[in-house]
């Protein structure tokens, strides 16, 4: 039986004060989450095509089972191959809807057998509601007549590269 305590800690006391045991609650989290999509038959691979990514996040995530769903980090208009260990540089600053363009979002998901009409879901971060008009400008051109997935457009303060203006999170499924 778990009490709790006159300062309202108890069963959840590894949470108020991150401790090893909240470590080992979350590491054991993750562990049973893999070990479970292990268990379904599914296949998660993570990809950096970009070495100034690398240990900084994900760029690309795909799950393959019955199909594979491919996860796009934010994508923005990082100089791609800026090396390794710092920030890559901006281009097109100033400029949103050229910041917007989805050439680079186009070959990723070309990598991994996938195009923008296999698009289930997209999210886009700006920093500024101004740039609503550049964006969906930019989007029409990008998908043409195709389908244009479920989109979330969410004003921000700010991004984690200065000059970056907005970048867009990208879910695509293929068959397998």
């Amino acid at each position: 039986m778990t009490s709790i305590d006159p300062r309202g800690h108890g069963a959840f006391r590894a949470f108020a004060y991150p401790t090893w045991s909240a470590l080992a609650i979350v590491v054991a989290a993750t562990i049973a989450a893999q070990v479970a999509a292990l268990a379904q038959g599914l296949d998660v691979k993570r990809y950096n095509p970009s070495e100034w990514t690398k240990g900084r996040f994900t760029e690309v995530v795909t799950v393959t089972g019955a199909g594979k769903t491919i996860y796009l980090a934010g994508v923005g208009a990082e100089e791609e191959n800026a090396p390794a260990g710092a920030s890559a540089p901006i281009r097109h600053l100033g400029n949103p809807y050229e910041q917007c363009r989805y050439d680079k979002i186009k070959r990723l998901l070309a990598t991994h057998g996938a195009s923008l009409a296999d698009a289930v879901k997209q999210v886009v971060y700006v920093t500024d509601v101004r740039f609503q008009a550049d964006v969906a400008k930019c989007r029409r051109e990008a998908y043409g007549d195709g389908p244009i997935p479920a989109n979330t457009f969410l004003v921000i303060n700010a991004l984690a590269i200065p000059g970056m203006l907005l970048e867009i999170d990208v879910t695509a499924v293929v068959a397998k």
